[in-house]
């Protein structure tokens, strides 16, 4: 068992020289708030305010209710209307708008006389994302539409009618899925640029001898060096939380205290393996590089936390598998938005527990006090 004296002895070394470094604490503090503010305001996947240019061909009072059905959605804002069909290709080509509405000749006479209307709008499918989400938008106004007018013709109402509920997420507001997936990137963050400099820090300065010199023993090092960084990343959780709270608005529906316990098991694998990189290489600058790829870039890339999962090719889906924040992305959103225990998300919480006997197992192995000859 390791000495408890010995271990805080070492936690408190690390401390000091982290507080003494005013880079790592910049990292530490100053540049998850940034991330949070950076990812809450600028990061978004709200889609709304498409500007739209119409060319109605119709010009009848079931055109204009069509055109006004867009403007009334909230999501397409009207930005001109066309004369003619050579225009469409100049307005698409120049920015003047994402989409062109066009509603052709004879619309409302077809629409009244049961014979279908059609009406067609193009899309600038340079942003794929925007013309996908405009597109279903539209598939969505067009059918109410036609259900409308189709009710009021005839004084009865439509057949079948379907009334759509969310949960968790009801405003659909991208935010509250990126507050809470941003915690495993924050976590990610302190374990590749901050724990990845513990041990070649020493080695760099010279300190490695004093260290080597003291009755202090490996796992004592590994756990009192990460000590510190686990109280770090628990204080950025509890920033994170707040201000997706009051400034986010994002809700914490479930347990505060399941929330730290995953994060602590979280924390504890990324730290060992960003101190298994640092004693491996000995080198601060190939260390942080090495980190960098190996934890934040797949927290990033590869966690679901920009990037649906299930819409990644296969191979990639595979590999999502072996990503630690994947799990913890997970847990957060289910946490915060669902309220879910850990009787649902246990599963999970195996995972992580793995992850961090791995991290330190790892960080323990390789680090050596003997100096070389």
């Amino acid at each position: 068992m390791p000495d408890l004296s010995r271990l805080l002895a070492m936690a408190r070394k690390e401390w000091i020289q982290l507080r003494r470094d005013p880079r790592s604490m910049a990292l530490a503090f100053v540049l998850p708030v940034f991330l949070l503010l950076f990812f809450g305001y600028a990061i978004t996947w709200d889609v709304d305010d498409i500007p739209l240019a119409v060319l109605d061909q119709d010009r009848t009072a079931e055109s204009r209710a069509l055109t006004d059905a867009f403007v009334s959605s909230g999501y397409f804002t009207v930005t001109g209307y066309l004369g003619a069909s050579a225009e469409v290709d100049a307005t698409l080509v120049g920015g003047g708008a994402r989409g062109v509405l066009t509603i052709p000749p004879r619309f409302q006479s077809d629409l009244t006389g049961g014979r279908g209307a059609t009406v067609q709008l193009l899309l600038d499918g340079s942003d794929a994302n925007t013309a996908t989400i405009a597109q279903n938008y539209a598939d969505a106004i067009v059918w109410r539409h036609a259900l409308a007018a189709g009710a009021g013709r005839s004084g009865r109402g439509p057949a079948m009618r379907l009334e759509a509920r969310i949960w968790y997420n009801p405003d659909l507001e991208s935010r509250h899925m990126i507050v809470p997936g941003l915690i495993a990137v924050i976590m990610s963050i302190i374990a590749a640029m901050l724990t990845a400099l513990t041990i070649a820090r020493e080695w760099e300065r010279g300190t490695m001898e004093q260290l080597a010199s003291t009755p202090v023993r490996r796992t004592e090092v590994i756990l009192g060096k990460l000590l510190p960084y686990v109280g770090i990343g628990l204080f950025d959780v509890l920033v994170t939380v707040l201000a997706g709270m009051f400034i986010f608005g994002t809700p914490l529906n479930g347990s505060p205290f399941l929330l730290a316990a995953m994060t602590v098991l979280f924390l504890v694998g990324a730290l060992g393996l960003g101190i298994f990189i640092s004693a491996a290489v000995k080198s601060q600058v190939l260390a942080t590089q090495i980190a960098m790829v190996a934890t934040y870039l797949p927290a990033v890339l590869l966690s679901g936390f920009l990037f649906d999962i299930a819409s990644m090719p296969r191979f990639l889906r595979g590999v999502t598998y072996l990503i630690p924040a994947r799990y913890f992305v997970t847990v957060t959103r289910a946490i915060f938005l669902k309220g879910v225990g850990i009787g649902v998300l246990w599963p999970q919480a195996l995972f992580m527990l793995a992850y961090a006997a791995l991290g330190l197992g790892l960080a323990v192995r390789v680090f050596r006090k003997e100096l070389s000859a």
